[in-house]
């Protein structure tokens, strides 16, 4: 009766349904896997936001493929502050970056193609691989003093059934940036081979250093960059996100073109979200000042815990809300969880959520509330 497609494993696994039994057990959590900033104790301009859902002009119906023009231009203003042109005719709103990934996995791919994807990497990929009839191919992240993508392992991946390779810019759970020289690379290899570039730029604006250059003007092969509010304004509930197309001229055009009609299939933006999108986006200054200081208090105070620590340390770290750490394998990460969660009411996420290689990598959230963070890594520290 139903689609093989979503013949997916739908039981909770041993530590969610430990997760669940501690929620309702009424104990306090510490909770060190938060990844949603509504709930982490961050404070919105809750007048401007409600003002900005109330336009009279919701009332009236002008439907765009691509998105409401004064929205897209709020787009196109947020990239001049990242130094970059993007013209509003080179923007497609949709409601998430879920659905522009589905969109270019619809764009690029006949099912049974293939994409290129990193790993350690966020699971979400999977499931949306699935429900498009795509196929994933894993690619390497490799780690020496900093993360880098491993080349050599990538262009082995390749077949003529691949389309594109994603990168998440910084990657999710890494939070290391794609390099200026891995850029000219994939730029090589995606020219010769007619494949496309997916960069994910969700995180772009939490670096930890410098402000780092977005994808949105690469020229060297087609490609498609992604972001959304629910990163960078820290608004997961106003479902408000993009893509960009660049490339060469012909390719993206073509793309642009075939794009719009898939929009036109969907028109899933309301009107009230776009019309309030020039606050929303600037909404994000405020909330990424908090969050930014959220973030450094919490890797400080992760630095200053695991420096009398022989056995425990964390891997370099360049943007983003995570802290990957280097523990001893002695056992799997999932027991460590367990563990955890059971004794000390502590909950972070194994590494093996993010495909990491091996055990020995739990991943911390950045944006759990100072005291929340200090104690759980103090527990953390105590039971490893």
């Amino acid at each position: 009766m139903f689609a093989s497609r979503t013949t997916w494993n739908l039981k909770p696994n041993r530590l969610a349904e430990a997760l669940e039994r501690h929620k309702s057990s009424g104990r306090r959590l510490l909770d060190l896997s938060a990844s949603n900033p509504t709930e982490c104790g961050f404070t919105y301009d809750a007048p401007a936001i409600m003002r900005s859902l109330c336009a009279p002009a919701s009332l009236q119906y002008h439907p765009d493929p691509k998105g409401l023009k004064s929205a897209r231009q709020a787009v196109s203003n947020y990239y001049l502050e990242h130094g970059e042109r993007v013209g509003i005719d080179d923007l497609i709103l949709t409601a998430s970056t879920s659905e522009a990934y589905s969109f270019i996995f619809r764009l690029l791919c006949n099912p049974g193609d293939e994409l290129l994807i990193p790993t350690p990497g966020y699971p979400l990929f999977d499931f949306l691989a699935d429900v498009n009839d795509v196929k994933l191919t894993r690619y390497p992240l490799f780690y020496d003093h900093g993360w880098h993508i491993d080349m050599h392992t990538l262009k082995q991946a390749i077949t003529p059934r691949t389309r594109g390779i994603i990168v998440v810019h910084p990657n999710n759970p890494t939070g290391h940036f794609t390099k200026a020289e891995e850029v000219a690379q994939l730029n090589q290899i995606c020219s010769a081979n007619q494949m496309a570039i997916i960069a994910d730029e969700v995180f772009l604006d939490f670096s930890l250093g410098a402000p780092q250059k977005s994808f949105v003007a690469n020229s060297g092969a087609l490609t498609f960059t992604m972001s959304g509010i629910s990163k960078i304004s820290g608004l997961p509930q106003m479902k408000f996100a993009w893509l960009t197309v660049s490339g060469p001229e012909a390719e993206k055009r073509e793309a642009l073109a075939r794009l719009e009609m898939i929009a036109d299939t969907y028109l899933s933006l309301n009107a009230p979200i776009q019309l309030a999108a020039p606050v929303l986006l600037q909404q994000r200054k405020q909330f990424q000042q908090q969050l930014m200081a959220r973030v450094r208090a919490n890797l400080a105070e992760l630095d200053a815990q695991l420096a009398g620590d022989q056995h425990l340390s964390r891997l370099v770290v360049e943007g983003g809300w995570y802290a990957v750490l280097r523990i001893p394998a002695t056992r799997p990460d999932e027991e460590l969880a367990f563990e955890l969660l059971e004794k000390h009411d502590v909950y972070l996420h194994p590494g093996h959520y993010y495909d990491f290689p091996g055990d020995g990598y739990p991943v911390l959230s950045l944006i759990a509330s100072q005291e929340d963070f200090k104690e759980g890594v103090r527990r953390l520290c105590a039971a490893t």
